[in-house]
Order: C-alpha cells, then structure tokens, then sequence
C-alpha cells in the first residue's frame, strides 16, 4: 500500500524537527507520529455508534474521514515552524529583548537553558541551594 503526500510529508517535517533536549522522555514526534497514523488509517468501524445513554438510544457519530486539504495545511503550518516563518516576519525589537528594568535577562535565559542539560545531580543541587538563599 502506497502512502499518501501527506503522510510522506508529515514524516519529512518530523524527521526535521529538533529533539528537546530539556526533556528528552517527551517526543514531539511520537505524540505527531501517533496522530498521524491514528489519521491516516483507515477506520474498520461503523461511521456511527449506537449508544443507550440515560435509558435512550442516541446515535454518536465517528470522527471525519481523512480530509487531505486540511492535513496539507496541518502540515505547512509544521514547515513554518521549522523555517522560522514567523520569526522572519514579525521579528523582535531591541527594546523588547533587552527590557530596561533588567537588560540581560533574556541573555541569561538562553544560556541557562544551554547548560541545564549538561549538569550534574551535584550541580543541580548547589543551583537549587544558590536560588533558595537569594529569595530568603
């Protein structure tokens, strides 16, 4: 069975996309890649359940059918991210990164974020102990 140009495109922009390196147990592209084969499958149920809830017969209709148009566009919104569409589109000012009441703050953000996956348990204690005796 051949894959649709949704679903070979779907796993072209997944195998882009980076890995978390702050939390390496949670994939984006499991969760994605779960979802799209929940997608792409085709259902082998009724398209509508019949359910007796409250002592009445109602009828609840399965999810939609596999709407190629709508995935394409699921997917271009995955490319714009990996292509940092809407950074180069609306990018930030100066004054906004750099605020006045504390102009290194996104400067130390980034770099505390480079190294947190690099530390040690040892590491990570004398940091929680420094920020416990700065808010006393």
């Amino acid at each position: 069975m051949s894959k649709s140009v949704v679903y070979k495109h779907y796993q072209r922009a997944l195998a882009r996309w980076p890995k978390d390196i702050l939390r390496p147990d949670v994939s984006f592209q499991n969760a994605m890649q779960q979802r799209i084969d929940r997608r792409t499958t085709p259902s082998t149920e009724h398209r509508e359940a019949k359910v007796i809830a409250n002592g009445a017969l109602t009828t609840v209709p399965t999810p939609a059918r596999f709407d190629e148009k709508a995935e394409m566009e699921q997917v271009n919104v995955l490319y714009s991210f990996l292509e940092n569409r809407y950074t180069k589109k609306y990018p930030l000012s100066e004054h906004l990164m750099k605020p006045q009441s504390h102009p290194q703050y996104y400067d130390n953000l980034i770099k505390e974020l480079e190294e947190a996956p690099t530390r040690s348990w040892f590491q990570r204690q004398i940091n929680k102990w420094k920020g416990s005796l700065r808010m006393t």
